[in-house]
């Protein structure tokens, strides 16, 4: 697409980026583990990651990734800084937000699109804080979370990738995202993964 030339592919260099966040609703599971499942341990980027699911103690969800993924994966703490090669969840029940010293914030606003935590708190805070030096990917999901925030993501100068409607279990929130702006990539999951592998790579 038009910022094509701005990533690390065939060859040509970019501004190195320093952050990743993803949002996904329904059918996100699914989504992420096929996403992230072939990521190595020493991925360079920090991961945060929101995941709607119900507002409940004691979810067991970085528990169930941990276990298939080989990255390091924690429900992200209040006032933690980023750490390179760690997948970040929001916690049940909580707005997830990046402040602009690259650490987490979490608070009990009243939910975005009837979601706390929303994809959108995220992707805007990670938007402000990082610039040009972010990337976002909005995957499947029944709801119009996260496509504003992808919005905020490329008026800052972040890349923005969409899972393909047609290619998501849901197809709600990629198609809404595509309402409001036209990403940097649109792809069925299947090839997202080779993407993140080359948006890890160090400038030429």
């Amino acid at each position: 697409m038009k910022r094509a030339a701005q990533v690390q592919l065939g060859g040509r260099p970019h501004a190195p980026l320093a952050a990743l966040v993803i949002g996904a609703s329904a059918g996100g599971i699914d989504a992420l583990l096929r996403l992230l499942g072939a990521l190595p341990a020493d991925y360079r980027l920090p991961i945060a990651c929101v995941l709607h699911l119900p507002d409940q103690p004691g979810s067991l969800l970085a528990a169930l990734f941990q276990r298939q993924l080989a990255l390091r994966v924690k429900d992200a703490e209040d006032k933690e800084q980023l750490a390179a090669g760690t997948l970040y969840f929001a916690p049940p029940g909580y707005h997830l937000s990046i402040e602009q010293d690259h650490s987490f914030s979490l608070s009990r606003e009243e939910p975005r699109h009837f979601s706390r935590p929303s994809i959108d708190f995220l992707f805007e805070s990670a938007a402000d804080a990082y610039q040009e030096r972010l990337a976002g990917v909005l995957l499947t999901g029944a709801n119009e979370d996260g496509a504003a925030g992808l919005l905020h993501i490329q008026q800052r100068g972040g890349l923005t990738l969409v899972q393909e409607p047609a290619d998501a279990q849901v197809p709600t929130m990629p198609a809404a995202a595509l309402a409001l702006l036209q990403p940097d990539f649109l792809l069925p999951l299947d090839a997202m993964p080779a993407l993140l592998a080359e948006l890890d790579s160090q400038p030429c």
